[in-house]
């Protein structure tokens, strides 16, 4: 049996694999066809968001070049959901279980159809994980290629200005007019969102982390650049499965950390923490909240990209993408340069030949002058969150805030109070009953956050939660707090005009009660009835581990 084929020799060789062999003939296979390796093309394609809306035409690239290659590329499908057009609904509820689905179905089409390598193209932000955990499961030579991100939209903007457009209009400061017009030109076409939000932040990562190729995560989604990509990636997956260079001989610890240090100098979402747990978890990588304090207080923010700074992924593109910073961060120190990659060579040897980024360029910030001189994404613990919470603090909103307590049980309640007033200077919104279990879920707090930021209320109010945030959240907000309230963590005895302290300083997440008092509390206090019995959100709720360690639907099995 060759070795090259020895997951997909088993479902043709031989007389009595004549049923299978007639099946993919009607499929387009050839006599030829049965003795090259399999590539399972996996296309997160679907018209349901624009950020997978051109991916159909990707997945026909990367299956060309398995072909030119001299492999057999068979596209299938998986799922992807929109969390741009659910945020704020009860719909979003099932934006981190796809995450589950989108793993669990590649791994189910790729085992059962016996595939020797897989190249995966996704495009958002709960697809790309999805994939990445997809593939390390089955553990057969695999490369991830990225959508690629949009192009502006008018007058410099892009999603997160028309939610920000949301708050800007309750203050009295847009028309619905203004507002219409922001909504119709800030998605001019194809591709992810377009500041260092939650997609680009995990393109990133898995660049860093070795599983896509150089400059994957730098692309423009309507690009010469990414049709390159994606042919290339398709005849890389041969290289792989010729070399048998698998996900876990890749995805390693120290792999894991020059993802989370290039996500910190990048300044990028909240969700990679998440995201990266997850796929940690997926090798059998020991990766843990520890490890997010631990790099992070030697790694600085470096880049100006919004959602916090000025300038978006497509600017980054134009003065070279990551890969110049990558060279930066491993001129440092600060990355591990003998990690192996995709392309067959070490993380060094693919950077040996970057060129510095421009001169002139603003973007990208020297090491003496940082944005921030160690992480913004900020490990928080305390007596309201005893098993940590992540915050992602740039320090333009301040180091520390404390204020009182407004509780509500649900985001829509919220945003309901921001939007008409209630919510006031110095208040400290709690969202909770949001947590993986509690939603179930595990909404983004996109909506919210946004219309904090729309009304000018950025440096006056601060927000918390069992839920998580966009990569398009900024201002002094905190979340994947656990334990999470449905499982009696101590967010669940919060009281309006409780004092609640957010302390960067000294990673530290309080609330102004005594160790007695909290116990009374938690002693008086009883879970709510799930608001989920059936089904797929049921499912997730009964199975889902905690945020602090990825959200994983498998860890307890």
């Amino acid at each position: 049996m060759s070795n090259k084929r020895k997951h997909s020799s088993k479902v043709v060789d031989g007389i009595e694999k004549a049923p299978a062999r007639a099946m993919l003939r009607a499929v387009g296979f050839s006599d030829e066809d049965f003795n090259k390796p399999q590539i399972g093309i996996a296309s997160t394609w679907s018209m349901v968001t624009p950020c997978n809306m051109h991916i159909n035409g990707l997945a026909d690239e990367a299956c060309a070049g398995a072909d030119q290659a001299g492999g057999k590329g068979v596209i299938f499908n998986t799922i992807t959901i929109s969390d741009g057009i659910s945020n704020g609904t009860e719909g979003m509820k099932y934006s981190l279980v796809s995450r589950e689905i989108i793993a669990d179905s590649i791994e189910a089409v790729a085992g059962c159809e016996g595939f020797d390598g897989l190249v995966t193209i996704g495009g958002c932000d709960k697809n790309m994980p999805g994939c990445l955990i997809g593939m390390a499961r089955l553990n057969r030579p695999s490369v991830f290629v990225y959508g690629g991100t949009i192009q502006p939209g008018e007058n410099h903007t892009d999603i997160i200005s028309v939610f920000e457009a949301v708050g800007q209009h309750a203050r009295g400061d847009l028309t619905p007019i203004e507002v219409k017009q922001i909504e119709e030109t800030a998605i001019p076409g194809p591709g992810s969102c377009g500041g260092m939000y939650t997609a680009n932040t995990m393109a990133s990562a898995i660049e860093a982390l070795g599983m896509s190729l150089p400059n994957s995560s730098a692309q423009e989604a309507v690009s010469s650049s990414k049709v390159d990509d994606c042919r290339r990636a398709g005849a890389a997956v041969l290289e792989l499965v010729e070399s048998d260079i698998k996900p876990t001989d890749i995805m390693t610890r120290e792999a894991f950390e020059n993802a989370i240090t290039v996500v910190i100098a990048l300044g990028g979402s909240t969700n990679a923490v998440l995201h990266l747990l997850a796929m940690a978890h997926s090798v059998d990588v020991e990766l843990t909240l520890d490890d997010f304090v631990r790099v992070g207080e030697r790694v600085p923010v470096l880049a100006d990209l919004r959602p916090s700074g000025k300038y978006m992924m497509s600017e980054l593109i134009a003065i070279g993408g990551i890969q110049p910073l990558m060279k930066m961060l491993l001129d440092k120190g600060l990355l591990h340069g003998d990690c192996l990659t995709v392309t067959g060579k070490t993380m060094a040897e693919n950077l040996s030949s970057v060129t510095p980024y421009p001169a002139d360029q603003e973007i990208i910030q020297a090491f003496d002058n940082p944005i921030k001189k160690n992480s913004h994404l900020v490990i928080l613990k305390g007596n309201l969150a005893p098993e940590g919470s992540v915050a992602k603090i740039t320090g333009k909103e301040g180091l520390t805030f404390t204020g009182s307590a407004r509780v509500y049980h649900s985001e829509e309640e919220a945003l309901q109070a921001i939007l008409d007033g209630t919510i006031v200077k110095g208040d400290v919104i709690v969202i909770r009953y949001e947590g993986p279990r509690g939603g179930p879920g595990m909404r983004e707090m996109l909506s919210p956050t946004s219309a904090v930021m729309g009304k000018g209320l950025g440096n006056d109010v601060a927000l918390i939660t069992d839920g998580r945030f966009s990569g398009g959240s900024h201002g002094f907000v905190v979340g994947h707090i656990t334990p999470e309230a449905m499982d009696g963590g101590p967010l669940a005895i919060i009281e309006n005009g409780d004092e609640i302290t957010i302390d960067a300083e000294n990673t530290q997440l309080s609330v102004n009660l005594s160790d007695a008092e909290i116990q009374q509390r938690l002693a008086n206090w009883k879970p709510p009835a799930p608001r989920y019995t059936r089904g797929l959100l049921a499912k997730f709720a009964k199975t889902v581990a905690s945020a602090s360690e990825g959200a994983v639907t498998d860890k307890n099995l």
